[in-house]
């Protein structure tokens, strides 16, 4: 067993700096048995990942995980290593002579399609790069987001479905409330869309969603739900086989939303079930003109079975909700099929002192707090290697040596100093405006930012 001392103390690459990278770093922390450090990296100045760019900006009450966040990477032992791509400034044989364990944590940042006619028209995107957009991600800031739309279809019935759709029907003044980003204020506020359809190919009792954001389409300043009472109906057997709590609540709420009177708001938010999506219909120039959706039932196992009867949709854009997936890292195995890194409770398949955790370890499913159990878990399996020597043995394992391999790469290391100070600007920022935060979205402000 290798002597892990606090002159040379077990030493651990965390790559991503989102929950779970997070969380695996505080189980590193927490553990006695051996002195450690870790080097948390991202490709983004910032951390937290998902939580700055993936939780809804109205939603600020989960953001405050934060705070426990900041003291995980405000910890002597961790450095945060931000603004640096792996597989370019570090890559995964790199790490492998620098650290004596890597584990990867970054998330799932991509999207899974329809695969229907139309998908790529104008207007037609997922619902990732407009929850990017308007949470201000580096990627997606600039983006023209087309928000001419009268008519906009999301398909999927999970809870980011409701964050795109709610933020969406939202008043300007329920959005200033938020943290949502500058550029994307205005634009909402030029917004044209008047009806918002939610469509679930399954019924209501298989939908995804909890029952705290779906009540909040009840209690929007600007608009109302509507539901087809027809739709929302299910038989004795389907009743009976309803025993989770979740979903037994979302029926009576969407129930109660059958049979409200229409205020005649300025918005609707249509609650759509039993209707597939199968095309994107063109204006003659690549823009979205409708979707074309079939009526479903359900089958004796659950399944949605189309019924050949067809209805179109008048919307203008399309944003599609039906699954992130995993993105391969250079040098890294990946599951293609999955869309994860192969691995084995959190050992990477085939590899040495090499892990996994999050989203990419198990696929999409779960909430921010899921990822803590999920990261300890693999933490533990980490230190039982470290036990029995079956780590990496790194030729470079020491803080200086990976500062001189970063700048000899010439990455443009950003710290957690630095990020503190942002958080900081950002803040003021917001309470000059009347704002909880005024985020910087682009890359090139950060680092011009810290420079100043």
């Amino acid at each position: 067993m290798p002597t892990y001392t606090p002159e040379r103390p077990l030493r651990v690459a965390v790559i991503g700096s989102g929950p779970s990278g997070i969380f695996a770093t505080e189980a590193l922390l927490k553990q006695t048995e051996f002195p450690v450090e870790v080097d948390v990296y991202d490709r983004l100045p910032t951390p937290y990942g998902l939580v700055r760019y993936g939780v809804a900006p109205d939603h600020l009450t989960i953001k405050s995980v934060t705070k426990g966040f900041e003291k995980t990477l405000g910890d002597p032992r961790v450095r945060f290593l931000g603004n640096v791509e792996f597989g370019k400034d570090l890559t995964a044989e790199d790490a492998r002579a620098h650290y004596d364990a890597v584990m990867y944590t970054v998330g799932a940042s991509s999207d899974r399609r329809l695969n229907i006619p139309g998908e790529d028209l104008n207007g037609s995107m997922s619902a990732t790069e407009f929850v990017a957009w308007y949470n201000g991600h580096p990627d997606a800031a600039t983006r023209d987001m087309l928000l001419g739309a009268e008519g906009v279809a999301v398909v999927g019935v999970g809870n980011v479905a409701l964050d795109v759709s709610r933020i969406l029907a939202k008043t300007v003044g329920e959005l200033r409330e938020s943290d949502i980003a500058p550029h994307a204020l205005p634009a909402l506020e030029r917004s044209n869309v008047k009806d918002i359809y939610i469509l679930g190919r399954r019924g209501p009792s298989q939908a995804a969603f909890t029952t705290k954001e779906l009540r909040e389409f009840g209690e929007l300043h600007g608009a109302e739900p509507v539901v087809k009472p027809a739709e929302v109906q299910l038989t004795e057997a389907e009743e009976a086989a309803v025993t989770d709590n979740t979903k037994k609540k979302n029926i009576e709420v969407l129930r109660d939303f059958a049979v409200r009177t229409q205020e005649g708001k300025e918005r609707r938010v249509h609650l759509r079930f039993l209707v597939s999506p199968v095309e994107i219909l063109d204006d003659g120039e690549g823009n979205v003109a409708g979707l074309k959706v079939e009526r479903n039932r359900l089958d004796e196992n659950g399944n949605a079975v189309g019924t050949g009867e067809y209805e179109t949709l008048p919307v203008q854009m399309v944003l599609r909700s039906v699954g992130y997936r995993g993105v391969a890292l250079p040098g890294v195995p990946f599951d293609e099929g999955r869309g994860v890194i192969p691995n084995e409770e959190g050992r990477v398949t085939g590899q040495i002192g090499e892990y996994t955790a999050g989203w990419i370890k198990r696929g999409p499913s779960g909430v921010v707090g899921t990822n803590r159990k999920d990261a300890t878990d693999t933490v533990a399996h980490l230190l039982s290697d470290a036990r029995d020597g079956k780590l990496l043995s790194p030729a470079h394992p020491t803080r200086a040596d990976v500062d001189a391999l970063l700048a000899q790469k010439g990455a443009d290391v950003f710290t957690f100093a630095d990020w503190q100070a942002l958080d900081a600007h950002e803040l003021a920022q917001g309470k000059e405006q009347g704002r909880p935060r005024h985020k910087v979205a682009l890359k090139e402000e950060m680092l011009k930012l810290r420079r100043r």
